[in-house]
């Protein structure tokens, strides 16, 4: 088959591009899919971070109500197994237990990604039901980092960063329950921009109030691709707990104007947690290029109990987790999750979670309130706060410690174990505020390393907006103009 754009072509194209294409003539939909079907079994072999390519959609882009006139026009999108359903399409959140599982109907986001021309044509990897730091089960896949396919590209959202890093397409559906969309995009060299509350809506099956930590997005290589997916994107279905607001100013426009000199506080001491010494010198780096692009930077942290913020958080996931295995398996008529098909940390949760009080949930929720509050005054004080996105360098395929597969008999210390890693995020889903990874620096072996920026609550046009004053100002080059070893240009990709 001869593809309308060779591959150096296609990389160098950003959503936005190939949408402008479409607009002006050049390429259509149906060229787009089947290049990027073609990225996909290019690059795939060695990342399996694929699950399915929705063949049908790759030969008839408006089958499934893809809106050609919306902003993306056709631009190939893939959707994590996790999450929003698509009406007649397999959805198996990375486990045994849910194979075969096929959805009823779209999720109300779903619609809002296809009416804005964003065209699903498949599904990317996640851990089993999103928990844990990497799709990584043997008995379902390995999903792996393109810049080293010895390495994990950490989860959740792992399949979605392997095929944005690797240029097989140029956006792609991630979610972040404490991190799972800034976290891949860090250790892949991807723009992972973790919304506020009242952005994306979870409806029907939930809603940002029973959520409570969990949000959508993307992963991108491109601000103003980020920025678009979120003015297309955003909104809420009829009934929600909460209102859902929207900026005076379109992000795609706010972007193209420089922030005003903001105050920048970097941090990475969270407690009990600490970074690694290289991480620091990269967090004080990227803080004195802030500074050349005049901002004032200083050291400084929220005044926070961080330790009983994270066992708040971590009684968040243990019962949220819990009754969404539940709600799994009463349709199959199942009692306890099967160790043949559930793997031994969910089924830990599951046990440790499943009769979680209201008083341990209300102990919870004044923990989130005393937190929220006290990240809201430090942005009375300051814009933003930057930190790496993970305190530890990525961990190579195998390591079992950060998996639910691990054999580790403590749920509690197993999430212990998380968090000395994964430190950095979760307390912007816990707050409800923005925060998002930018690939600006690298670890020790020269994989990427994100730097993440967070703000006050519905800044997330500040957070774009430096994003992109940061984008200019390294005229696109991110990850230094590096790209991973597996990746669409390459021959034998």
């Amino acid at each position: 088959m001869t593809l309308a754009m060779r591959w150096d072509e296609w990389a160098a194209h950003d959503a936005t591009a190939l949408a402008q294409r479409v607009r002006a003539g050049e390429l259509t939909p149906r060229e787009l899919a089947a290049q990027a079907a073609a990225a996909i079994a290019r690059t795939d072999p060695a990342l399996s971070a694929v699950v399915e390519v929705f063949d049908d959609v790759v030969d008839d882009p408006l089958k499934d109500g893809m809106n050609p006139d919306g902003f993306f026009a056709g631009v190939p999108y893939l959707m994590k197994d996790l999450g929003p359903t698509l009406k007649g399409r397999l959805q198996e959140m990375g486990s045994l237990l849910m194979r075969g599982n096929r959805a009823s109907a779209d999720s109300f986001l779903a619609g809002r990604i296809r009416q804005a021309g964003l065209n699903i044509l498949g599904r990317s990897t996640t851990p089993e039901f999103g928990v844990c730091s990497s799709a990584e089960n043997p008995a379902v896949y390995v999903t792996r980092n393109p810049w080293d396919t010895d390495y994990t590209t950490c989860g959740s959202s792992a399949g979605t960063a392997a095929m944005v890093a690797a240029g097989a397409l140029p956006i792609s559906h991630a979610t972040d329950g404490g991190g799972s969309i800034r976290i891949p995009a860090g250790v892949n060299g991807n723009i992972g921009l973790k919304p506020s509350r009242g952005v994306f809506s979870i409806a029907p099956g939930a809603s940002d109030l029973t959520g409570l930590v969990s949000i959508q997005g993307c992963h991108t290589r491109t601000v103003r691709d980020t920025a678009a997916f979120v003015d297309h994107c955003r909104g809420g279905a009829p009934g929600e707990f909460m209102p859902y607001w929207t900026p005076e100013e379109p992000y795609c426009e706010l972007i193209r104007r420089d922030p005003g000199r903001l105050r920048i506080a970097l941090s990475h001491a969270w407690g009990d947690y600490r970074a690694t010494p290289h991480f620091v010198a990269e967090l004080e780096r990227v803080g004195r290029f802030l500074e050349g692009l005049g901002h004032h930077v200083d050291w400084a942290l929220p005044d926070v109990d961080i330790r009983a913020a994270f066992d708040a958080q971590t009684t968040c996931y243990i019962s949220n987790f819990a009754q969404t295995i539940s709600n799994l398996l009463v349709p199959l008529g199942l009692e306890r999750p099967p160790a043949d098909r559930v793997e031994p940390i969910n089924i830990r949760i599951w046990e440790a979670g499943r009769n979680t009080t209201y008083t341990e949930r209300f102990r919870m929720q004044t923990v989130f309130n005393t937190t929220a509050r006290a990240f809201g005054n430090f942005f009375e004080s300051w814009d933003v706060i930057l930190t790496p996105v993970t305190a530890l360098p990525t961990p190579r395929i195998g390591t079992t410690e950060y998996l639910t597969i691990s054999d580790n008999p403590s749920v509690h210390d197993w999430f212990a174990n998380l968090w000395r890693n994964f430190a950095y995020t979760p307390l912007a889903n816990l707050c409800g505020i923005p925060a998002i990874s930018l690939p600006m620096a690298a670890q020790e072996n020269g994989m990427p390393l994100g730097i993440q920026a967070q703000a006050r609550q519905a800044n997330d046009g500040l957070l774009l907006q430096l994003a992109a004053q940061i984008e200019r100002a390294l005229d696109g080059r991110w990850n230094d103009g590096q790209r991973p070893r597996v990746h669409v240009t390459h021959a034998g990709a």
